[in-house]
Formats: C-alpha cells, structure tokens, sequence
C-alpha cells in the first residue's frame, strides 16, 4: 500500500535525486539549498530541493500546503508534532545502543507513549484549524481514521496499561558489605526523604549554586540491570505485560505519519529560511506556472541567494522587473560591469527552478515556465586535466548543452567567449543565438555584445542602467531598452571631461 504523501499530488512519487543539479553553483541554489536545509539535517531534506516538477498541478497542489502552513497556528501544530516526533526518534534510536533487554524494552514503551500522545495532540489541533490545501485536509482525515483504528486505539491503551503498572512497582535495595539485595517493598522508612526533612533548614536561598552537573547517561551499569533482573523476578507481571507489549508493538510507526513526518519539514524549512526576509520587507508570491505558456514575467524579483547572505547587514536589495510576451524568448543584458546583470541572470533562473519546486518565489507577483532542464554557462577557472583551452572549452559545454536541449528548456548564459577576439565571439554567439531561438528555449544572455540585443524578433535588449547625472555610479536596475554600449562610454568620457570637445577646448 503507498501511503499518502503531503509532498507529492496524488501519490505520484518521483525517484528522488542524489545529487544537485549540474547547474545548482552557477545560480547560487546551493547555497540557497544549504541555507534551507542545514537546520533539519536530520531529514535529509536536499533530495527534495534537488528534484523538480513538470506537472502545474503537482506544483500548485506544494503552493496550497505552504498557504496553508504560512498560518500562524497551523504551523505551530506542525512544529509541535515535528517536536514530539524528534522525541521518539531519539528514543527509538537509543535503543539500538543499549546492552539489556529489559532496558531496550522500556525505552519502547516509552517511544510509544510519545508517538501516541504526539499523534492525539495533532489529530486535536488540526481538527479546529482552517485547512484549505487538498495535501492536509488528506492528512487530517487519514489522521483521524487512524486513531480511531484498533490498532492506534490497542496501542495506546497497551501502553499506558504497561506504564502504570511499571510505575506501581515498589522495591527495597539493601547494601550491606559491598553486596545488594532487592526485596519487595513492606511499608519500610523512606529515609531519603527523611533526610531533606532534616536538612532543610539549612536550606539557603538567592546563594551561588556550587552544584556540578553530571553528565545524563542513557544506558545503565552491569550492577542497575541486575537490580532491574531482581526487580522483574520479584514482579514477574508487569514484566510479561511488557514483553508482550514489545511482542505485538515492536514496530508501532505508521507509515503515513513517517513519512508525513519528513515531508512537511519541506515545507517548514523554506517557511523558516526566508521568515527574516519578509519581516524585512522583501515581497514573495506563489507564480502562476505552466509547463506551456512562454509568456513569462515578474514583478520585484531579486536574488534569494543574495538576499539571505546579506540579511544581517545594512545593505540594499535591488528589485527588478522582467517580461517575455508574443514571440520573446531571449532577454540580452547589456551594460556597465558591477551593474547587477549576472545577478539578474541568477534571479531568473532561481525564480524558475524555486517555482518548479512549488515554493513561494522572490517577487511581488509573476507567471513562470515550467522548464524540463535549465542549461547554465558561467565563467569557469581553466581546468589543467582537460588541456582544453578556454575557448575550446566554451565550445565543448554549449555544444553538450545544445545536444541535450529541448523548446521546454532554459538557457542563462553569462559573458561567454570573453576570451577570443570581438569578431570570433560575435561570429560565434551569433551562430549560437541562432539555435537558441531555433530550438525557441526561454533564456537570459549577458554579454558584452550590443549586436545580439537585437538579432530577431525572439531577442530582447536590456541594459543595466546608470545613474544619468554620475555614470559611475550604478543603479542595479535593469531594464527594457536598445543596447547602449556606446552612449554610457560617452556619458563617462564626458563624466572626466575626455570628449572630443572637451579635449579639443582643453587644447585651445
């Protein structure tokens, strides 16, 4: 039986990744990834960030459960449950590094108890909250029926029953010439507590405590399990109530509640991660997305990787603006160096792969393309194994990207062929663009080559603009206008008072 999956639109499990994409360092999605991740390690959660969707459905089945859990107290019942479930694990856990039986057996019981408080808790705060999402409204009533089962229902009467009984046993340890024995207990003096009694008066208050914390211990000494060995001769019932209960309940998990357990972690993790964004004012949204439609756009996008590594810090995140309509495919970023354009690039391709995973994406609003693979070409260092040439090596990673390309892919190509002659580079990424708008792939190209912002009607130019009274200074936006190589070298030879004119007057 597969059991249901909050992560997953009608049961349709994927094989999950087990690696990240080829183009995860170009974007900065790893350190995005490990931002998200690195909390719930326990979870192994990158799998998940490693493995898109195709299907806008499955997409906007993710996008109802995170509105769901952006609720204040539907994510706080999810994080207690997450707690309760740490909980058992632990114990559960502890078990295997435990010498004696009757030991291992306890902390069962014990991971039981939990398991079954931890699941009635949830049952009794998602019963009163206002689920909208089809993924939690499946959870809750697989939730409900479960326990109300007779076996959640024997399991949590099975052990409380074993608990109280263990609870109600009584037992006397008399040591005596460094040997022991265990009788049952008679009503004897409790002198421990007839001690404090004594002591008490000396009991001072508001006083530095001098105490030192011994560290806790989970397993016990060989001389704790003869004790315990003693203890279970003399009250043998409770004790076979407890073998009988680890007999029946040795593997007491639901396999729903497991794995809902990791899922919805998905989920709390990228809620968490960009928590200290939105106090901080920076907008996301939840894209309307389509594997189809190439009319894309955003509005007030930005960098996530960015804008979480500069989170702490007094400085600003530059929102931009995008849109591809009609027969576009390929936007061409032109402009001053340190103007934002291979940020922008990273933006575009975050924001489509973020969407592909169902997550809210940077941005106040948007429309994205579901892209069956994202090709990636950024600047590498040199590699000394390949002997290729950096030109050659260019060459060889378009060339493999192009094999595998399809019109449901993304290109983002940043500064490529920088390190040939301006007629080779143009000859080549003209012959390149060619293709691209051929195999008709969504793309950002940031190049230094004003002629393909203008190559055909599926290109389209924008430009990392300055400030127009101090070119120098740039403004990170980019925007909707032809390639302006030219004029922004004018406006910096004006800036220094180097235009024709102005050296001409200078001589006279």
């Amino acid at each position: 039986m597969v059991s249901l999956s909050v992560l997953h639109y009608n049961n349709d499990l994927q094989a999950e990744a087990t690696s990240q994409p080829d183009f995860f360092p170009d974007l900065n999605l790893d350190q995005v990834v490990d931002a998200i991740t690195k909390p719930g390690q326990e979870y192994n959660l990158q799998p998940f960030f490693w493995t898109p969707l195709r299907d806008a459905q499955a997409v906007r089945y993710r996008q109802e459960v995170f509105q769901d859990l952006e609720k204040a107290p539907i994510l706080e019942a999810i994080k207690q449950f997450a707690e309760g479930m740490r909980v058992v694990r632990r114990y559960l856990a502890m078990m295997e590094q435990l010498n004696f039986a009757d030991h291992r057996k306890g902390w069962l019981l014990e991971a039981a108890l939990v398991y079954c408080d931890t699941v009635t808790t949830l049952a009794r705060h998602l019963v009163d909250l206002p689920l909208r999402s089809s993924g939690l409204l499946a959870f809750r009533e697989h939730l409900m029926n479960y326990i109300q089962s007779l076996a959640f229902r024997s399991l949590a009467t099975d052990s409380q029953h074993v608990k109280n009984a263990l609870a109600a046993i009584k037992y006397s340890v008399i040591i005596e010439s460094g040997k022991f024995k265990v009788k049952r207990y008679e009503g004897e003096a409790d002198y421990s507590s007839e001690v404090e009694n004594v002591f008490s008066k000396f009991k001072q208050r508001d006083t530095q405590d001098y105490l030192v914390p011994l560290p806790e211990r989970a397993g016990m000494s060989h001389i704790e399990a003869k004790i315990l060995e003693f203890v279970a001769r003399l009250y043998p019932e409770p004790f076979e109530a407890l073998d009988r209960f680890c007999t029946e309940h040795n593997r007491f998990l639901d396999e729903t509640i497991r794995t809902f357990d990791r899922e919805i972690q998905f989920y709390v993790a990228y809620l968490e991660c960009i928590s200290d964004l939105k106090h901080q004012g920076l907008p996301f949204c939840y894209p309307h997305v389509s594997a189809t439609s190439k009319a894309v756009y955003v509005r007030d996008g930005f960098d996530l990787a960015l804008a979480h590594a500069w989170r702490y810090e007094q400085k600003t995140i530059t929102l931009n603006d995008f849109f591809l309509t009609g027969p576009e495919r390929i936007l061409v970023v032109t402009g001053p160096n340190q103007g934002g354009k291979t940020t922008f690039a990273r933006m575009f391709g975050q924001l489509h792969y973020l969407a592909s995973l169902g997550c809210p994406v940077p941005g106040r609003e948007a429309a994205l393309f579901l892209a069956d693979r994202i090709f990636t070409h950024f600047e590498r260092i040199e590699d000394s194994q390949n002997l290729r040439g950096k030109l050659e090596d260019d060459l060889v990673r378009m060339h493999r990207a192009l094999i595998h390309a399809t019109p449901g892919s993304i290109f983002i190509l940043n500064e490529i062929f920088s390190s040939t002659t301006f007629q080779d580079a143009l000859f080549l990424s003209k012959e390149i663009m060619a293709r691209l708008t051929d195999l008709d792939v969504l793309g950002v190209w940031v190049t230094f080559l004003d002629e393909l912002a203008s190559l055909n009607e599926k290109t389209v130019s924008t430009v990392a603009s300055v400030d127009p009274n101090d070119p120098v200074r740039r403004t990170f936006q980019i925007i909707r206008k032809p390639a302006d190589g030219l004029a922004y070298a004018l406006s910096l030879a004006r800036k220094h008072g180097l235009t024709r004119e102005q050296l001409q007057e200078r001589i006279r």
